[in-house]
Order: structure tokens, then C-alpha cells, then sequence
């Protein structure tokens, strides 16, 4: 493989700033070449500009090159991916199909800050990229890598039969959620501070809304909670037997920079459960883009260039907060090596 100057945009002095590197000249054994075509854009993005790295974790585009022992893909497929990059393969978490919770896991914002999918190239692993369905196109596809993992992974591992679920917030990560969970089978309830969204919330698949300011308005208590909003709910208010069933799970699924505050005695007294979940592993991975590709599951996105202006533009959107629902980033057209 001929030596490729690379294009990445990564944190500098507070800002997004291009920057070119050459690519090693050869890829190991199990490595995969993917010219980026899209990438979403997700908050954890934010966090990494400070930290002055590598930029981007829910890439997609085509296969250029693979290793000598790839034969999951060849060149000309469409792949995506970027957060979990890498585990130890050997302990308990791994050989359990648990990768994302590996203690030498690599991933984004954490390890390897030299790669990011806000580029023109990324390589990564066969076993942590991820080939994308036919029935889904790229922009949609992008951030399903991260904001797709996140919800179904939370949804499969939590969703008993049954269960209501409810969803506090519906923004780039809420809308999916509503989703998701609406073709799992589970009635939904969309928690919001708008009366502006029920509309979508309802097109989405959710059977009830309810305002976090009514919540006296509920039909029956949700057994699953995700917590998909920047901020979190009034628990004293929020924690009622008729809003939140008894052994119910709660699942933060953004993690701002605060303390959750639960209150004790509802949690010793109705049982709930406070759960984390952060992506996913591949098997679930693989699991959610099958899924939702046969359901027709897809974000509401807005485009943007890949370029520092475009990044500017999205991130000032996705700050303010008039983003709609997700934000992509558009690679222009290159020639490929």
C-alpha cells in the first residue's frame, strides 16, 4: 500500500483544526483501510476538543485496502464504526461478548488519540468496524455507530416482556431510542419540557407523551427509564410509583458534568435499579444495524461539511442546542489511492 497523507481535524487551543499525517506505508494482519465518507457528530466530541485529539468515533465509508488476514471485507464495502477500537480479547468481559466494558479497552476519548473519523481515512480493526446494510444510507448510518450502540444496547440488555419504557428527553439520542424501542414491541412514553415534540415523538412510535412539568398525567408507571437528555429529570418529583414502576431500571445514557442525585429512600423502598451502559460490544453492535435496517429505523440528520468551518457550524448548532436531531459531517469527494 502506497503512503497516504491523511487529513484529520483534532482539538487545538480550545478549537477544530485541520491537520495532515502520513499513514503507515502497511496495514498489520487484521486491519481495515476505510475511506470516511460521513461522520456523525456527537457531544463526546465536545469533550475531546479540550483534550486536544483526534476527533470523530461514528464513521463510515468504503473499504481501500485490507490486512493479510482480513476476510470479513474486501475492498469496495461500506463499513463503519470508531468508538470501541480495541480490547484484550482475554479476559472475563471479552470471552463474555462484554468488549466495551474490557479493562485495556481502546476507546474513543480515552486511547489512541491520533485517530479520529473527522478524516479523510481510518483504520481500524475487522473485529471492532462493522459492515453497513444495504437498506441504510451512509448519512444515516453514521451516527448509529454511537448513538444507535448506545440506546439498543441499553434497550436489549434491560427490556424484559412487557415493559413499558419510558424516554426522558428527545433529542439526537431520544428520537432514536423512541425507535428502537417502539419495533422491540415495548410501549413508549416521551418525557419532554416541550409540548412542541409530541408530534414527532408520536411519529417516532411513542403511544403516550407526557410533559415533565404533568407528570401527574401518566397512564401507567414505565418499568425501563432512559435518561436521554442533557439534564436530568426532578427526581423527587420524577420517582413516583405512578410515573416510575417498582424495580424499575434507570439508565443514564449522557453523563453531564454533574452528580446524580437520587434520592435513597426511593431507591431502598421501590427497588430501582441504577444502571450504566455505554455503547456497545459487536455482537450487539452488528445486532442493532441489522435491526434497524429491517425496520427502517433512521436519525433525522443535518448535513455539514468536513472542514474546520463546516465542524465550527455543527458544533456551534449542537451547542446551542438547534441541531435536528444529529449532525453529519460530509466528506468532499476524493480520489481514492
Amino acid at each position: 500500500m502506497s503512503t497516504i497523507k491523511n487529513t484529520v481535524y483534532r482539538g487545538m487551543d480550545g478549537k477544530v483544526r485541520q491537520t495532515t499525517f502520513d499513514m503507515p506505508s502497511e496495514l498489520g494482519p487484521h486491519e481495515v483501510l476505510i475511506k470516511i465518507t460521513h461522520s456523525g457528530l456527537c457531544g463526546t466530541d465536545i469533550h475531546g476538543i479540550a483534550h486536544g485529539i483526534a476527533l470523530g468515533h461514528e464513521g463510515v465509508g468504503i473499504v481501500t485496502a485490507v490486512g493479510s488476514s482480513v476476510t470479513s471485507y474486501k475492498v469496495g464495502d461500506r463499513a463503519g464504526g470508531g468508538f470501541l477500537r480495541n480490547s484484550c480479547g482475554n479476559c472475563k468481559y471479552c470471552l463474555s461478548g462484554r468488549e466495551i466494558w474490557c479493562l485495556d479497552r481502546n476507546i474513543f476519548l480515552f486511547a489512541d488519540f491520533n485517530t479520529g473519523t473527522f478524516s479523510d481515512y481510518y483504520i481500524g480493526l475487522d473485529k471492532f468496524i462493522y459492515h453497513i446494510p444495504d437498506s441504510i444510507a451512509s448519512e444515516h448510518a453514521a451516527p448509529l455507530q454511537c448513538a444507535g450502540a448506545t440506546v439498543y444496547s441499553a434497550l436489549v440488555d434491560n427490556l424484559e416482556p412487557g415493559d413499558r419504557v419510558g424516554i426522558v428527553g428527545m433529542g439526537g439520542l431520544g428520537h432514536l431510542a423512541v425507535q428502537f424501542a417502539n419495533k422491540l414491541g415495548a410501549e413508549t412514553v416521551v418525557f419532554s419540557t416541550s409540548r412542541n415534540k409530541e408530534a414527532e415523538a408520536r411519529g417516532f412510535g411513542a403511544s403516550e407523551f407526557v410533559l415533565l412539568s404533568e407528570l401527574e398525567k401518566v397512564q401507567e408507571p414505565v418499568d425501563v427509564v432512559l435518561i436521554a437528555g442533557s439534564q436530568y429529570p426532578d427526581w423527587s418529583k420524577f420517582l413516583l410509583n405512578n410515573v416510575v414502576a417498582r424495580r424499575a431500571r434507570i439508565i443514564p445514557l449522557n453523563a453531564p458534568p454533574s452528580t446524580i442525585e437520587l434520592p435513597a429512600e426511593s431507591i431502598f423502598w421501590q427497588g430501582y435499579d441504577v444502571v450504566s451502559s455505554l455503547v456497545s460490544s459487536p455482537k450487539t453492535h452488528i445486532e442493532m444495524l441489522n435491526f434497524a435496517g429491517h425496520h427502517g429505523i433512521k436519525p433525522v440528520i443535518e448535513t455539514f461539511d468536513m472542514s474546520e468551518a463546516g465542524i465550527a457550524q455543527a458544533l456551534e448548532k449542537m451547542e446551542n442546542g438547534t441541531i435536528r436531531y444529529r449532525g453529519v459531517l460530509v466528506n468532499a469527494e476524493k480520489p481514492l489511492p
